[in-house]
């Protein structure tokens, strides 16, 4: 072989394995885990995962909220959407859609994006075995972190969407909306709900975050009768919807008291939330409960298949759900 050939031969062989090596990268992770492009994907899974879902729902959460602020009008799911129909028009099921895909939008970058860089930051300061063996207590302590920056993002959003849904009258859109809160109570018109919020929304999300990852876990191991390892993108989607679906129903009843006042409280001037809480009594505190089951049930199970087809779609790294580490088996006795 020539000098010439042998050059050309290895040229040849140093592309074929360029080649090769972009195909298997290509079905590989594209970043890895805990990168900052990572945490940046994960960010952008919130947004759509948390902004769409929330706006797609707004029929219900308007009429859910005027359950909660006036029961007497609004005795029903079935009765607030007639009485709403009747005097807004179709159109009126959407007041609020604006603030709501903004708001959410904002807390889902925060809340699923903090909430991968908090459970990498916990757990590196519990080392692997306290990892696996207080994970649940890992995934309660990573999302009410996460939520509680996630709170102070939704909190002026959430303001206008109340007080548009619940004020006939009062405005229509956001744009009409902002300014008329701003020179009636100036900035504290949109932070005065964000205590309420902490109280609604962490323990919601500690639920949401907790009971999905633990029912994922249990899922694998006592429902889907083969390894998530053997499973298809398709089959472990479905599996990410209905363990968020349960964790949703969950979410529902821990978070709905709070949500009442939260509703209450920005309808209402001057009001605080303990005011609001002693008013609506034990009773009133879980009017609307069965329209929020619904919309919380859906839009978590919703959420987390968009977040996790996000992570598909993306090839970003998804663990499979934790195991014993082997230090740990051998501590135990469970191995030789």
């Amino acid at each position: 072989m020539s000098l010439y050939s042998s050059k050309l031969y290895l040229c040849r062989t140093e592309i074929f394995l360029k080649v090769v090596l972009t195909c298997v990268s290509s079905e590989g992770d594209s970043c890895e885990f805990g990168s900052q492009k990572y945490f940046i994907l994960c960010g952008f899974g919130g947004i759509l995962s948390c902004g769409t879902t929330h706006t797609a729902v707004v029929p219900l959460d308007l009429v859910k909220c005027r359950m909660q602020v006036n029961p007497d009008k609004y005795k029903s799911i079935g009765n607030g959407f007639a009485v709403t129909v009747r005097e807004d028009g179709v159109r009126g099921l959407a007041k609020g859609w604006a603030p709501t895909f903004i708001g959410y939008s904002m807390q889902g970058l925060c809340k699923f994006g903090f909430y991968e860089v908090f459970k990498i930051l916990y757990s590196d300061m519990l080392g692997e075995e306290n990892t696996y063996l207080w994970r649940t207590s890992l995934y309660l302590a990573a999302s009410a972190s996460a939520e509680f920056f996630a709170d102070i993002a939704l909190a002026p959003m959430e303001a206008v969407k109340v007080r548009i849904q619940t004020q006939p009258g009062y405005a229509n859109t956001l744009r009409q909306c902002v300014p008329k809160m701003f020179a009636e109570e100036g900035l504290w018109a949109f932070y005065k709900g964000v205590v309420p919020l902490w109280m609604r929304q962490i323990p919601y999300t500690m639920m949401k975050f907790a009971c999905f990852e633990r029912t994922v876990e249990m899922l694998y191991k006592y429902v889907v009768p083969k390894p998530r390892s053997e499973c298809t993108k398709s089959e472990q989607l479905v599996v990410t919807f209905v363990a968020g679906y349960i964790a949703g129903v969950f979410c529902a009843i821990v978070s709905h008291p709070a949500d009442s006042v939260v509703s209450v409280l920005n309808k209402e001037k001057g009001s605080t939330a303990v005011q609001v809480l002693k008013r609506l009594g034990p009773k009133g505190v879980w009017k609307g409960l069965v329209a929020r089951i619904i919309m919380i049930g859906t839009l978590t199970a919703l959420q987390w298949f968009i977040y996790d087809s996000v992570k598909v779609y993306f090839r970003l790294p998804r663990p499979p759900p934790p195991e014993m580490p082997e230090s740990l088996k051998k501590k135990l006795g469970l191995v030789d």
